[in-house]
């Protein structure tokens, strides 16, 4: 590829120092992703330049302006600290007309929220959990048709923010309580779901047009106590991860023809929620064998050490192979869509 100036948007608390020396893996931890797609590009010859916003627009158009990026690599989760304006960031780089990675603002949209996800991807006949929203500031009331135990998340954040243990319930109280602790503690509505006893899958997938599905990735939980789930501390507590031995890679023991209907469901996800760049597609596999749409999560964490670029380099893509790929496709985008000079 020849030398790009690459506009990296990120968090103001995640740009990331030129080297990792002196920093604990906690440190680290913070901004890895940052850290890894900063150095690899620029040791790819790529001139680089990192830019940390969330309150101002001026910065980016500043930015663009006088830097004048062939592409902006979007890492972008939220603005204003919030994450249901992410897709405004794509939205305004499409306006100024200039090529960006990752998922267009209306597969963000619709990926993000996990009641219309699930609802366009059940209308699909791909099966999804049970499930209800509770608003908030409204009453709890379980529906009957929705059988306990039950799951209860945020409806919009992604990370696992708000999922511990007690996030499953098995009696009314306790479904009270968890959507209160959401709407009190994260902020958001709350959507509880049919829980799915089984193994936690991940299903990368890449692509504009042309799809290129990835291995599919399992998370294994090692000797974790209570219920085997993707809570926040399995998710980002490194420590943790290390003492109960929870790791992730390639999904084990299942048969060819289960292997790739998982692949054509990730890739039918993908097409039905309108995605684009790069997204990974969650599921839950039952003892039956029976899966089940968990949540779709476009622009996923893409550090080294994620599931995202670990399925890649298993699947024969190295790191910088893999962000190249991603580059391309948010240029090739623009060109498709308009002239971008």
């Amino acid at each position: 590829m020849r030398r790009l100036r690459i506009l990296v948007l990120m968090h103001p608390d995640f740009v990331p120092p030129d080297s990792t020396e002196g920093y604990t893996a906690r440190e680290i931890n913070e901004w890895k992703t940052e850290y890894d797609i900063v150095s690899t590009l620029r040791a790819a010859g790529h001139d680089v330049r990192p830019l940390g916003v969330q309150e101002e627009i001026k910065p980016v158009r500043e930015a663009i302006e006088g830097f004048k990026p062939h592409v902006v690599f979007n890492l972008l989760e939220q603005f204003h600290h919030e994450p249901v304006y992410d897709q405004h960031i794509p939205s305004l780089l499409e306006l100024m007309q200039i090529p960006y990675t990752g998922c267009n603002p209306r597969g963000l949209i619709l990926a993000r929220g996990k009641d219309l996800s699930k609802t366009l991807v059940h209308y699909r006949r791909i099966a999804v959990p049970a499930f209800a929203v509770f608003p908030m500031r409204r009453k709890v009331k379980r529906p009957a048709r929705l059988a306990l135990p039950l799951i209860v998340k945020s409806l919009s954040e992604d990370g696992s923010r708000g999922i511990s243990q007690a996030s499953i319930v098995d009696t009314d109280e306790k479904l009270a309580e968890r959507v209160a602790f959401i709407h009190e503690r994260v902020g958001t509505a709350a959507i509880a779901e049919q829980y799915i006893e089984g193994r936690e899958l991940y299903v990368g997938v890449l692509g504009n047009n042309r799809l290129q599905v990835l291995p599919v990735w399992e998370l294994q939980f090692g000797t974790m106590g209570g219920q085997a789930i993707a809570t926040e501390k399995v998710k980002h507590d490194t420590e943790y991860q290390e003492r109960v031995g929870i790791v992730d890679g390639p999904a084990k023991n299942l048969a060819p023809e289960l292997r790739s209907r998982i692949q054509r469901t990730a890739k039918r996800i993908y097409r039905t929620l309108g995605l684009d760049g790069y997204a990974r597609i969650d599921f839950r596999l039952a003892a039956d064998n029976s899966l089940y749409f968990i949540e779709a999560n476009p622009n996923p964490e893409i550090a080294k050490s994620q599931e995202f670029a670990t399925a890649a380099q298993y699947d024969g893509i190295d790191y910088a192979a893999l962000l190249h790929r991603i580059l391309t496709l948010g240029i090739s985008r623009a060109k498709a869509g308009v002239s971008v000079g």
